[in-house]
């Protein structure tokens, strides 16, 4: 991953012609700020989330509450990162029921799944056909409603506000988040998941993450 100013940041993989509100399923990989691993630990092949972990993990799952175009399918809270996959499915539904398949976390909910892999540079356009991707510049994309940008923006807002809240309330000697202080990278991967083949490889990525965690280019720490 690249270093911009001493700091890691991800580059911007979107497609400069792709509807992010189209119906489709996205593999998305959200980065914290430098990599901290501030959402938790690895113990014994398992994430033990931190209080801010947890505070990440309850936005998370609130998005999907509150977006009936939005399906979690599989995703994953690592230590300084989160993989998933969702679906944009904009047919008027009144519930979200995927979201039914998130497992447990002790008394608490999290997803059963939760990849950085470089992502693929092939998308799968309305009409079915799968083209390369060109060159994309790092510029700032228009944010459609009901898109994958919105919802993450949305996410991303959300976390710094509850965060803030925690650091306030537990009067924590650190930086409050803001535009200039992100808690998250401002970037993220996005990948267009094409195939049924394609979906199990990434799904199954996700399902192993904990445990190759030691391995994990996003691991700082190895």
């Amino acid at each position: 991953m690249a270093k911009f100013r001493n700091k890691y940041r991800i580059g911007s993989h979107r497609l400069r012609h792709w509807d992010y509100s189209s119906n489709a399923l996205y593999f998305l990989t959200i980065v914290t700020q430098n990599r901290e691993c501030v959402l938790g630990d690895i113990i014994a092949g398992e994430i033990q989330l931190s209080e801010m972990g947890k505070i990440v993990e309850n936005e998370f799952l609130k998005s999907f509450e509150i977006r009936n175009e939005l399906f979690l399918h599989e995703c994953i809270i690592m230590p300084n990162h989160l993989h998933m996959i969702v679906e944009i499915c904009d047919s008027g539904n009144e519930s979200n029921d995927l979201i039914d398949n998130v497992k447990s976390h002790g008394d608490n909910v999290k997803p059963h799944g939760y990849v950085v892999e470089p992502h693929g540079r092939a998308v799968l356009h309305p009409n079915g056909v799968v083209q390369q991707l060109q060159s994309i510049k790092p510029n700032r994309p228009v944010r459609l409603p009901k898109s994958i940008s919105s919802f993450i923006a949305g996410f991303k807002s959300a976390v710094n506000t509850k965060i803030d809240d925690y650091i306030d309330e537990h009067h924590l000697p650190i930086p409050k988040y803001n535009k200039q202080n992100h808690f998250f990278q401002p970037n993220y991967h996005d990948h267009i998941v094409r195939n049924d083949f394609e979906y199990q490889r990434i799904a199954n990525y996700i399902i192993q993450n904990p445990i190759v965690w030691e391995n994990d280019k996003l691991n700082h720490k190895k």
